[in-house]
């Protein structure tokens, strides 16, 4: 459970896991394409793609959370998607009582 709250620790990783999540829900050969289907424009392009590609993916990676295409940049859910698939779902059902920048 710690690794998973380790996984949601981050807003960046907590938008791509959610955007897996409502990608579609049923299927796990949908793909995120990274860092640009999760860009909020908080800071450079180009600094959240080294920021994931040196510590995000990596550690959701080894985690099981996510499969990585590095030539395409795409993201899709990992074989243990479905045990974090809980706390996703009530991360974005909640987002309205969460701040602002939770999500």
């Amino acid at each position: 459970m710690d690794e998973y709250f380790e996984a949601l620790a981050n807003i960046h990783r907590r938008r791509l896991l959610v955007a897996l999540l409502d990608h579609n829900p049923q299927r796990n050969d949908v793909t995120v394409t990274v860092p640009e289907d999760v860009y909020e424009g908080e800071k450079p392009l180009e600094v959240l793609q080294t920021e994931f590609y040196h510590s995000h993916l990596p550690q959701l990676k080894e985690a099981g959370l996510i499969r990585l295409n590095r030539d395409t940049d795409e993201v899709a859910k990992g074989p243990k998607f479905d045990e974090i698939r809980p706390l996703l779902e009530a991360v974005r059902n909640s987002a309205d009582e969460f701040p602002n920048d939770w999500l």
